[in-house]
């Protein structure tokens, strides 16, 4: 997810820039606008923001004198310039700023799109050759991490894959200190990194680079920067290894997906409900032992664990995205008992929940 701020002191171009951006992709948010470079760098004083979009003559504080100062305090970020002056001097001194394009108005669509493609480009090229050398560096170092991964994808250690995953998050945080931004690129190359070390057992596949999945505002608060990336890696982790579990399992019978797949959607939409396994026998249209053997064959975990798994997953992310108090989460994740939900979340997490949300965001 890419988060854009805008500069410009004309509101019209501020909306419609904003209005264009999001047609482009929807990966890509306007998280705010501001009328000139002071109130630009004071708004990025209190969110975060990776690509600045900014006009050249504003009062109190100029487009390249903002550029100058973006990079100085926010160096993660990128930036081009949209401009009514077709003033070579400007356009050079954008560029010896490492703006990625310097764009005239009435701005081209086109232009914009591929200016907008050009520094998201840039973003993710820089993080990932970053990434890519923080892992080289660390990697030798922490070889029992990856034959750890290895032998739980092996053999199937879907029980205890979420306490690896925490392991995991805590190391690869250590290796990019307070460069959160990092961590979804380190997390990708992390999860390529054990399938290389899977393909002996003909284990070929290719993930995708993985989103957010909705956990992130368009405002993300400085504040909370190192829990939301925090956050975003475990559950890229964990959808990694939901993938690289089930290719190691076994070639999925066309039947058993479509019974598990529905079985997924309707916990998906029920877990905060009681739910019988003769109620889900009925939705999938199995007996109730065939559905539960087949379940467990094909995912390697129980459908009452599974059932645990989602509530848990739900409940840590009201637990860091919220001040619910355990009590409440429990509740909207449904536990009538918050002393047997406390005990489920650290069974799962191997903390409990206020320990786990001090450890998430310390």
């Amino acid at each position: 997810m890419i988060r854009v701020h805008i500069a410009d002191d004309s509101p019209i171009i501020r909306s419609s820039l904003a209005r264009a951006l999001g047609e482009f992709s929807d990966t890509t948010i306007v998280s705010g606008a501001s009328a000139n470079g002071a109130r630009a760098m004071e708004w990025l004083g209190r969110y975060y923001a990776d690509l600045l979009i900014t006009d050249v003559r504003m009062p109190l504080m100029d487009g390249l004198e903002l550029i100058h100062a973006v990079k100085k305090h926010y160096p993660w970020m990128s930036s081009f310039v949209v401009s009514s002056y077709d003033d070579f001097s400007y356009a050079k001194a954008s560029i010896q700023l490492e703006a990625v394009d310097y764009l005239l108005k009435p701005i081209d669509p086109e232009l914009l799109e591929r200016a907008l493609t050009a520094a998201i480009d840039k973003i993710y090229g820089e993080r990932q050759k970053k990434a890519a050398q923080l892992l080289l560096r660390q990697l030798p170092l922490n070889r029992d991490m990856l034959d750890r991964w290895v032998q739980h994808i092996q053999l199937q250690r879907v029980e205890t894959m979420p306490i690896l995953i925490v392991d995991t998050l805590d190391m690869l945080g250590s290796w990019v200190g307070d460069s959160y931004y990092l961590l979804n690129s380190l997390s990708n190359l992390w999860l390529e990194t054990v399938i290389h070390e899977l393909q002996k057992n003909q284990v070929t596949i290719k993930l995708d680079e993985g989103r957010d999945l909705g956990l992130g505002d368009s405002l993300l608060e400085r504040s909370r920067i190192r829990s939301y990336f925090r956050l975003c890696t475990v559950r890229r982790l964990e959808e990694g290894s939901h993938v690289l579990l089930k290719e190691m399992n076994h070639i999925r019978d066309p039947l058993t997906i479509r019974m598990v797949d529905m079985i997924h959607t309707y916990v998906e939409a029920h877990y905060k409900d009681k739910i019988s396994l003769q109620e889900l026998a009925d939705q999938v249209e199995m007996s109730k032992n065939y559905m539960c053997t087949k379940f467990k064959e094909d995912t390697g975990m129980t459908i009452h664990n599974y059932v645990i798994d989602v509530r848990m997953r739900k409940a840590r992310e009201l637990l860091l995205a919220t001040t619910l108090k355990s009590y409440e989460i429990a509740h909207r994740v449904g536990y009538d008992n918050v002393i047997y939900f406390s005990q489920s979340f650290k069974k799962t997490y191997g903390l409990s929940p206020m320990d786990y949300k001090k450890r998430m965001e310390q």
